[in-house]
């Protein structure tokens, strides 16, 4: 992957996360990541919509919706994930 290519993930903060279908789950508030080897492992939404509470999403302790960052299929101006992925 070029440099240029690269995502910060400070650059996903604040992006508001939707389904390929256009669906609003709300906005990424923070990063879950393996320390030790650096890999993405969830985002932590921040304002969670009506539609992403019905959804039976995995929580941290805190009650915070988890979106496996395996699911994220596009990160530009959103960040698009796969719901089929998320479930």
């Amino acid at each position: 992957m070029a440099d240029e290519d690269k995502k910060f993930s400070k650059q996903l903060i604040g992006k508001t996360v939707v389904s390929k279908t256009g669906k609003r789950f709300g906005e990424v508030g923070d990063i879950i990541f393996e320390t030790r080897s650096g890999e993405l492992i969830h985002l932590m939404l921040a304002s969670p919509t009506s539609y992403t509470e019905k959804l039976e999403l995995e929580k941290d302790k805190e009650g915070n919706i988890l979106i496996p960052y395996s699911a994220v299929i596009a990160t530009g101006d959103f960040v698009v994930v796969a719901e089929e992925d998320i479930a």
